[in-house]
């Protein structure tokens, strides 16, 4: 049951029960004060504790933010620098929520404690203090109470009235003094029901609005932890292809090391003990030193190393070598010692000793000039025996595998991945390869063939050819687009690389990308994903020339690659689109709006491999005319001559807006070849074409090897080229080094065409660079 109600009417009374009723409610108060005292000390505590977490968590976010991974090789896949910039962005994620923890932590402060601190000071304060003074009006009430009734009757009559009126004063002041003490009472229990919980409600909703923040940045934040969690699967993935490739280079490095040495500019190299002789009677001293010798100079280098002190290195020394003679152990007390002098030291030979007899050997041959036993074992000449060829067999052999994957195993989980039984994988290699069996074998309709048994014979069979199907030749051309650049610089790279390909093996590399993209077009089945069939073929499809860790490292790329011939097959292994090569444009009024960027053929603006930038960029003039071909792809120009030509507008005025290239003959000459005396009469000439609309800007599409003058036709000789001023059409932002950011209207300096189609070298602001044809008009 609860508290009784303060009738105001028993304040007349005072009655004991009315006293045990004013005792229940001050005890209730007192309680409600010592609760809330509690509870504001443990709501600092909980303040306190959230900045200490804050501050934590903040503390925590800065060494995520300010830890870099190193990275081993030359360049990063796409997937490991979405890794490397993952602790940034969980850096930037805690940080966000440790915002909002601080504004909850505020909110704490404005919402909780101070209402229940003003609570507490003004309403059970103030309750405080009227019963402080009820107490003290009871006493002086019932004492003048018991002094006015202990008064003699005796007294006057006066005196005796006096008395009477002035208890009755008093109580009746007391009766007041009770009625408000009751009503403040009463009062306060009904108010600390709304004053005490409409705090707690603000504070529960500081922290559900918190709670709800953190969800919204989770739920921001889900997109990049998807992705990043199939970039550190992609990473993953890789890595176990790696591992493998570098544990079975290890394992045979340790079965032959001597086979495994790299081949470099030194014919020998490695430690020796080199005698330094003291005056006596200190004798002689054995300092370890690495050597190198190369013998087409004869120098032979030393420097001392010492692993025992901290690996300093010491001072290098060139000696030209002039003879070397081994010393046998009747001379000197040491093993594998052998003499050498050096013609900057006539007469004063030195003793050098080696780690092992073998050791000796193989430095004495290589320093009397002699090829060293395992310096003759070329591996880039070491190739399988094996009868796998890129011939009629081959394409037979890789034919039939395909159809019976296709036909039988195309949704089977792990496809490629499950390896076969090598014994069985094996005869069914040697029954292929047999061009008197190849033809009865039947691995669509046969159960005697698992298709585990098939994939693995066909990979046994790529890896077994003389060489990868993407040819030693080009293995570090296809490496590079992987390295850097955009996905579409990276495809057209890749592109222009597969046409350099010898025929088989490119027509052979086609039948497979298109089996792979089919494969990976059943994912949700087999589970061979593009990144999966990445991993399984980029070691089988490409392969270094030299088995190096620094090669192996590499892997990751050659995956890559795997990756984006699957991803673009249609695109890739069509012939060379025309718009690798300029081609006239007609003229059309455009949008006042910048061009698009998509269509090479318009001569839009498109991403390039960083090393195909740069050496466009760094030719000089008289170069322009003997394109390499790293920049122009090869391929037919059938197209080119086969495109209606350009022609003038029939009414432009001679003062038109628009400045086109066109062709005499209509004809855009030979873009990879020097213009001949044959060619004079289709040179180029300046139009000035008149558009209504706003200037729009055409690029140029012709022979960049000359220029002439608006209205003139131009006799110059091949070897000329003429650079113009050309003012700005649409603003640039550079999404490289190399090209040149700009805005309207900003005017260029020797400008003329770059040896990149669809590109212009000029000079803003003393800075030289790349300009699109498209976003300029020649003045």
């Amino acid at each position: 049951m609860g508290l009784q109600p303060l009738e105001f009417s028993e304040c007349y009374l005072d009655s004991p029960w009315f006293r045990e009723s004013v005792r229940a409610h001050e005890a209730e108060l007192e309680k409600t004060n010592k609760f809330i005292k509690e509870l504001l000390k443990d709501g600092k505590s909980l303040i306190a504790a959230t900045k200490s977490l804050s501050a934590a968590q903040r503390k925590f976010a800065h060494s995520l933010r300010d830890f870099r991974f190193e990275f081993i090789g030359d360049a990063e896949t796409d997937d490991e620098r979405c890794i490397d910039a993952a602790l940034h962005e969980f850096s930037n994620f805690l940080k966000n929520l440790e915002e909002q923890r601080e504004i909850m932590a505020l909110s704490v402060t404005e919402t909780l404690i101070k209402p229940l601190e003003r609570f507490r000071k003004e309403h059970l304060g103030a309750v405080k203090d009227e019963k402080k003074k009820f107490d003290k009006e009871t006493e002086k009430n019932y004492s003048l109470l018991d002094k006015h009734l202990n008064m003699s009757a005796r007294k006057k009559e006066a005196q005796l009235l006096e008395a009477d009126i002035l208890v009755e004063q008093n109580r009746k002041h007391f009766y007041e003094l009770s009625l408000e003490y009751v009503c403040k009472l009463q009062e306060i229990q009904e108010r600390k029901k709304f004053e005490f919980v409409e705090p707690v409600l603000s504070f529960f909703q500081g922290m559900f609005t918190f709670y709800h923040q953190g969800y919204e940045l989770a739920k921001d934040f889900n997109h990049y932890k998807m992705a990043l969690q199939i970039n550190i699967q992609n990473t993953r993935n890789r890595f176990e292809g790696t591992r493998s490739e570098v544990e079975e280079l290890m394992n045979k490095i340790k079965l032959n090391p001597q086979e495994h040495k790299r081949a470099n500019q030194f014919s020998m190299e490695g430690y020796l003990y080199v005698q330094e002789k003291r005056p006596a009677p200190f004798g002689s001293s054995w300092v370890k030193h690495y050597c190198m010798y190369k013998k087409e100079t004869k120098k032979f280098t030393m420097i001392p190393f010492e692993h025992r002190s901290g690996g300093k290195l010491g001072e290098l020394e060139v000696l030209l070598l002039k003879y070397c003679t081994k010393r046998n152990t009747d001379t000197i007390d040491r093993r594998f010692c052998f003499d050498m002098e050096a013609v900057d030291r006539p007469g004063m030979p030195m003793t050098l000793q080696a780690f092992s007899e073998e050791d000796r050997n193989l430095w004495f041959e290589a320093l009397d000039g002699k090829e060293s036993a395992f310096l003759s074992l070329n591996r880039a000449n070491k190739k399988k025996e094996g009868c796998a060829q890129l011939d009629k067999t081959g394409f037979t052999v890789i034919r039939k595998c395909i159809s019976a994957v296709e036909t039988r195993g195309i949704d089977d989980q792990g496809l490629y991945r499950v390896v076969g039984v090598s014994s069985k994988v094996q005869r069914l290699l040697n029954l292929l390869i047999d061009a008197k069996t190849c033809n009865e074998v039947d691995l669509e309709n046969s159960k005697e063939w698992e298709v585990k048994t098939i994939t693995s014979a066909m990979k046994q069979y790529l890896r077994s050819l003389p060489e990868p199907l993407m040819t030693y030749e080009l293995h570090r051309d296809f490496i590079m687009p992987a390295k850097s650049g955009s996905p579409e610089s990276r495809v057209n790279a890749i592109h222009v690389l597969i046409h350099k390909l010898p025929e088989k093996n490119k027509e052979m590399l086609g039948i497979l990308v298109k089996h792979l993209a089919n494969v990976s077009d059943h994912a949700k089945k087999n589970l061979m994903t593009v990144a999966n069939l990445g991993v399984v073929f980029g070691p089988t499809l490409m392969r270094p020339q030299e088995e190096t860790v620094a090669a192996l490292m590499d892997l990751k790329f050659q995956n890559i690659v795997v990756e984006i011939l699957i991803e673009n097959h249609d695109k890739i292994f069509q012939s060379l689109p025309d718009a690798t090569f300029p081609e006239p444009i007609s003229v059309s009024v455009s949008p006042p709006n910048a061009p698009p960027r998509q269509s090479r053929r318009q001569g839009q603006r498109t991403k390039r491999p960083v090393a195909v930038y740069n050496h466009c960029l760094e030719l000089d003039d008289n170069d322009s005319f003997n394109l390499p071909k790293e920049c122009t792809p090869t391929g037919s120009t059938d197209s080119l001559s086969s495109q209606s030509p350009t022609t003038a507008a029939p009414n432009s005025p001679p003062d038109g807006q628009k400045n086109h290239l066109i062709s005499d003959s209509g004809d855009t000459g030979d873009w990879a070849t020097p213009l001949s005396s044959e060619s004079h009469s289709s040179m180029v000439s300046w139009t000035n074409m008149q558009s209504s609309a706003a200037p729009t800007s055409v690029a140029p599409s012709l022979s960049p090897f000359s220029f002439a003058s608006p209205g003139k036709e131009t006799d110059r000789p091949a070897g000329s080229v003429v650079s113009r001023k050309a003012r700005a059409v649409y603003p640039c932002e550079a999404e490289h080094s190399s090209e040149l950011s700009f805005q309207t209207g900003a005017v260029f300096e020797d400008v003329h065409f770059s040896r990149e189609p669809g590109w212009l070298e000029g000079t803003l602001n003393g800075k030289r660079g790349l300009i699109p044809q498209n976003y300029v008009q020649f003045l």
